[in-house]
């Protein structure tokens, strides 16, 4: 049985030098969630490790907040975040 799975985001931007995707929110998420993301050719699960807003270091971010988030693998404009339950 596949755990359910909460959107919460869309990448708007990959920095491939220093593997960071840039996530607008639409949801809360948190350092130590786990995360699925999911697009055309990109599908993974990370949990979260370290995010950023305006290059300071938060534990937390809500909907309307944009995010730097390191992730494991490449990312691309438009997939989908998700939260999984």
């Amino acid at each position: 049985m596949s755990k359910p799975l909460v959107r919460i985001g869309v990448v708007s931007h990959y920095y491939s030098n220093i593997s960071v995707a840039v996530v607008e929110l639409a949801d809360t998420i948190k350092v130590g969630d786990t995360i699925t993301v999911s697009g055309a050719t990109t599908d993974f699960t990370q949990v979260i490790v370290s995010m950023q807003i305006e290059h300071m270091k938060v534990e937390q971010a809500d909907a309307g907040d944009s995010i730097g988030l390191r992730v494991q693998e490449r990312v691309r404009k438009g997939d989908v975040v998700y939260r999984v339950k």
